[in-house]
Order: structure tokens, then sequence, then C-alpha cells
């Protein structure tokens, strides 16, 4: 399987989560508890993964598969800087406007350039920082809302703590991703092994969640297995079905690709989500949003198409089959 195809299919998925969460929704709320949705996507997942190995451990030679505990216990960690991430999240949106915090939510797509190169040692060309760095300018410039409108006073009014923990969002979420990636690479094991450890986590950690909000709002809507299917609808379970999907196929990408492949799906996912809902909403188009899809798609040409489509190479003269053609004429 190519990794642009996964990728497309990626962008599909992720522009198509947001839209089908907005249908899930009845009169501006949710009639199910939202917090079960990415349990049972967790669920899901662990399920999937778990038939596919099984499926692997019948033919001949068997998957490769490490079950030491060093390895099986570097796992739980990118649920923990994920659920870390989330907390940073909702502490960030107590300082900021939810516009402030989805631009500066941008930064991400630097930090895990560098974060790329810093810890997994992967060399980006000049070019290709200028593409991502051209991404977040463009994916920021399709968010900004009109001058005149009180949103845009707002992204530079708000309090220093505000900024401070929406760089240390995007650095979580830069971090998450690239350790999930090191973890896929870092040996020959099945991609469904791998999976089976990140979702068994992955789970027992949403898990962990639910019952952390029972005891806080001290079980007045009774134990979180009680209402984990109240008020699912079609709509809510191709949520779920949506969220797992993509979960798998980014796993696929941390295994086969790398983490700005997974940056360029998701960000080129938020346009097309804006695109989508000009047609299904009413949103209403504006000059940023334009301007943002064709830097883009600039910074997307610039990092994945080859040098010598962006640049004029000079042709280089080989000296071998000279010196052979000369000696034939001395002789």
């Amino acid at each position: 399987m190519q990794w642009y195809f996964v990728a497309s299919l990626l962008t599909i998925l992720t522009s198509s989560q947001g839209i089908l969460t907005t249908l899930s929704q009845s009169n501006g709320g949710y009639k199910y508890d939202y917090a079960t949705v990415p349990f049972l996507a967790e669920v899901f997942k662990l399920l999937v993964s778990s038939v596919l190995l099984w499926r692997e451990c019948k033919r001949s030679p068997p998957p490769r598969m490490t079950t030491e505990w060093k390895s099986i216990r570097l796992f739980p960690i990118p649920s923990i800087i994920y659920l870390i991430h989330n907390n940073v999240q909702f502490a960030t949106l107590t300082y900021v406007d939810t516009s402030t915090y989805q631009i500066m939510g941008n930064l991400k797509i630097v930090t895990t350039g560098i974060l790329f190169r810093l810890f997994l040692r992967r060399k980006l060309s000049n070019l290709q920082w200028m593409a991502i760095v051209l991404l977040a300018i463009g994916t920021t410039t399709s968010q900004v809302r009109g001058c005149g409108e009180a949103s845009c006073d707002s992204l530079f009014s708000a309090p220093i703590q505000g900024y401070m923990l929406g760089i240390l969002s995007a650095c979580l979420s830069a971090l998450a991703g690239v350790y999930t990636e090191f973890l896929m690479k870092k040996n020959d094991d099945s991609l469904y092994w791998q999976n089976v450890q990140l979702y068994t986590f992955g789970a027992i950690f949403n898990m962990a969640r639910l019952i952390l909000d029972d005891y806080r709002s001290g079980f007045e809507k009774g134990p979180w297995w009680h209402r984990l299917f109240n008020g699912y609808s079609v709509t809510t379970w191709m949520v779920v079905l949506n969220l797992g999907s993509t979960g798998l196929l980014v796993s696929w990408l941390m295994k086969y690709a790398d983490n700005i492949v997974k940056v360029y799906s998701t960000s080129m996912a938020m346009l097309l989500t804006m695109v989508l809902s000009v047609f299904l909403f009413n949103f209403k188009p504006t000059l940023q949003l334009f301007l943002g899809i064709v830097i883009c798609m600039m910074s997307l040409h610039m990092y994945f198409a080859p040098p010598t489509m962006l640049v004029d190479l000079p042709l280089t003269v080989k000296s071998a089959p000279e010196s052979h053609l000369d000696r034939r004429t001395n002789s």
C-alpha cells in the first residue's frame, strides 16, 4: 500500500470527523456522553488490530513480536503525553478564546519538524524547512478572520500564561507524535502487535478518565458503564468508527512513512473541512481561506516534489567518459 494513498484517505476521514461530530449534536448539544467516544474508538482499534494480528500469526513465518517488559513498558508513554496534553488544552482555553487557540495550535506544525530533526535525527533540506513554515503560515492564514471583527484584536490581547500554555500544548502534541514514530520504527515487530500494545494502554487510560469523571461528579449520572451507549445514534457510531479508523491509518503512517506526512494530511483535512462547511453549514468563504489554501498547496509541492522540479540544477559533465575518449584518441 502506497503512503500517499493512506495519507489521502487520512485527509478525507479527518476532514469528515468534525462534520460528523457536528451532525451528531441535537439542539446544539450532545445526548450522549462525549467522553465515551474516545474509549470506544480505542476498543475498536484494539479489536481490529487483534484480529489482524491473529490472522498474521496463522501465516508462515509468524510475525516478529517482542514480548520483553523493557520494550512493552515504553508503550504507555504516548497515552500519558496525550493525557497531559488534553489537560494543558483545557488550561489554555481558560486564558485565550477558541479562535486564538486554533491559530496557536498551528505551532505544532513547526514543533513537529523541530522534534523530528532533534529526536529522530532525520535531516530536512532547506526547501523542506521552508515548506513546513509555509504550511504553518497557510493554515494560520485560513483561520484568521477579518480584521474588523473582535476576534482579530483578541489574538494579541491574551495574557502571557495563555501563550506559554499554547506553546507547551504544541510541543506536547509534537512530542507524542514523534515518540510514537520512534516506537513504531525502533524494531521490525509486526505493526499489528505494536498497535495492540498502544491501544491496550490507550483503552486503559480512557477508562481511567471515565472513572475519574464519575468521582468528580459524585456518580450523579451513575457509573460510566451504565451510560456507555446512552443517546447513541447512527451518526454517533459513525464518529466512533471514523475516529478509530483515523487512528489505525496514523499508526500505519508512523510505521511506513513519518510524522511530516501525517502533519500534511491533518492540515489539508482542516482546509477540506472548511471548504465542505461552505456547502453543508452555510459557512461563508473568505479571502483568507482562499489564500491559505494556495499557500498550503505551494508548501505541499515544495516538500514532496523532487528538487529538480523546483530548482534548475546545472548539468554536470562526467569526467570519466571524457578521459576514456582521450585515451582512445591518443592511441
